[in-house]
């Protein structure tokens, strides 16, 4: 091979590979920028609709919790045991007699706004009623205060 067609051959790829040139850059810049200007204010515009998902997910997590928990027990914690009783084993009878060692959460979370979430067993509307008043902490409302319930959901 003969050298002249070597160094043609390299400084080729050096051309080829130098980089981006500062209008592309600035031109993915504002790209960037234009997309964060639509979709930051529409995702921050959202907490308490991100809060609630939450909640829903985490009643859906304690749901299942508690079935695995009467699955071994034969009956659900009472509305007196409370949700503690899926992370330590229960001294209030009726004292479960096959409570998992390891638990069945490894704690009981609270709602996304702070408070507890609310558990009755039995429930009125269902075997147990697990329930957040939400973003007012009071019963009832509509739309962004309204309550998370396991039987809405």
């Amino acid at each position: 091979m003969n050298d002249i067609n070597k160094k043609d051959t390299s400084q080729s790829i050096i051309r080829t590979s130098r980089g981006f040139t500062l209008i592309e850059v600035m031109v993915v810049v504002v790209i960037l920028a234009i997309l964060a200007g639509i979709i930051v204010p529409r995702i921050m515009g959202r907490p308490e609709e991100a809060k609630r998902t939450k909640a829903q997910i985490d009643i859906k997590a304690i749901e299942e919790a508690l079935n695995l928990y009467k699955l071994d027990n034969g009956t659900y914690p009472t509305t007196e045991q409370g949700l503690e009783a899926l992370v330590k084993k229960p001294d209030i009878t009726p004292i479960p007699q096959k409570w998992r060692e390891e638990g069945y959460l490894s704690k009981v979370p609270n709602d996304p706004w702070g408070r507890i979430y609310l558990y009755l067993s039995p429930g009125e509307h269902g075997d147990f009623d697990l329930y957040s008043f939400g973003a007012d902490g009071e019963p009832g409302g509509k739309g962004k205060e309204a309550d998370v319930e396991n039987w809405n959901m």
